[in-house]
């Protein structure tokens, strides 16, 4: 499941007691569904802990409110979602890349989650300085290693604008995918590597 969390015993601030694994979990996923059942408008960290089977007190020994449950929360799935493999070449990676963002893109979870935290980032300050600053940052940061590495490896010239490379990664398959609903086909994500593929070299 994409919400669970490898976690070591997590000790609270000193002299407080020390966070148990399984109860983060469990509030960890109860987070999750809670938010894609109810949008992160109407989420409250009440329903979480309901959901979790857990006091409110277990939550707020972890997150002193809403705004910093979802960051910590959103922001560890998303950024390690964007680990990149090294297959050894460019088209590899990016086919690699584009196949677990797309997956990615197609869970229950997800689907329903992404697009009401991108829509409350016009209202809500703080969720907005976590999809930009936060995980943006950090996953443009780890996708750039594709990247980087092809500059290395020669398969792209060292002019290769990296930054721009990097938004025509993301912004056509999440157009297909997640605005179009575009059928799962391997087949597209092969037609669309070769397409970014030049597009980096041109």
């Amino acid at each position: 499941m994409i919400t669970s969390m490898e976690r070591s015993t997590d000790p609270g601030p000193r002299g407080g007691p020390v966070l148990q694994d399984s109860v983060t979990e469990a509030i960890t996923n109860a987070f999750f569904e809670e938010l894609a059942a109810v949008g992160y408008g109407r989420l409250s960290m009440e329903a979480v802990a309901r959901r979790a089977g857990s006091g409110k007190a277990a939550i707020y020994r972890r997150w002193p409110s809403k705004e910093a449950m979802t960051a910590d929360l959103v922001g560890q799935v998303s950024v390690r979602a964007a680990d990149t493999l090294d297959t050894g070449t460019l088209r590899g990676d990016v086919l690699a890349f584009l196949t677990a963002t797309d997956e990615a893109l197609r869970h229950p979870l997800v689907s329903r989650i992404l697009p009401d935290l991108l829509a409350s980032a016009a209202y809500h300050p703080a969720i907005a300085a976590v999809l930009g600053d936060e995980i943006g940052t950090a996953r443009r940061r780890k996708v750039g290693a594709i990247l980087r590495r092809a500059v290395e490896r020669g398969e792209l010239p060292e002019s290769a604008d990296i930054e721009l490379g990097l938004d025509f990664m993301a912004g056509p398959l999440y157009w297909g995918t997640a605005i179009r609903s575009a059928p799962a086909d391997p087949g597209r994500l092969e037609r669309l590597t070769d397409m970014i593929i030049a597009a980096l070299a041109a």
